[in-house]
């Protein structure tokens, strides 16, 4: 039986999850609250970190910021994509305003990037708004590696 390392978005606890419960709405061990939200979870330089590093799960960032048109147009989007893929990936959002050493760290240059982590690598990145059904196509290709 395989497990997979999950961040706890709410206490960023470290949690062993046998791979066929991923799906079963599994609770942190430490914090008692789900692993998986249905939302994207907005994240600083330290919970970044924490989710790039520690997850063997697909990481997926949103690199936005609050002027962006087109980072505004895709937030619903992404949010809904969260919900949508609890248990196979988590999906973080960071505010390249507020988070300008991590964002310059990633080379992150154009607004919204996708970028997504696994086991502590990059293994996708991409730019630019989509929309629901190619946002869930780009995320599964990596949900099933």
């Amino acid at each position: 039986m395989s497990t997979e390392q999950v961040v706890c978005p709410h206490c960023l606890a470290v949690n062993r999850v046998p791979s066929e419960r991923l799906k079963d709405d599994p609770k942190c061990g430490k914090c008692h609250k789900p692993l998986f939200v249905d939302h994207a979870i907005e994240a600083n330089s330290a919970m970044l970190q924490k989710f790039m590093q520690k997850s063997s799960i697909p990481v997926v960032v949103d690199f936005w910021a609050s002027w962006c048109g087109p980072c505004k147009m895709m937030a619903p989007i992404f949010n809904q994509a969260a919900g949508m893929l609890k248990g196979e990936a988590q999906l973080l959002k960071v505010n390249t305003e507020t988070e300008q050493a991590i964002s310059a760290q990633l080379g992150i240059r154009s607004i919204p990037t996708l970028i997504v982590f696994k086991n502590g690598q990059e293994v996708g990145r991409t730019a630019g708004a989509m929309n629901l059904q190619n946002l869930i196509q780009w995320i599964k290709q990596f949900t099933n590696q």
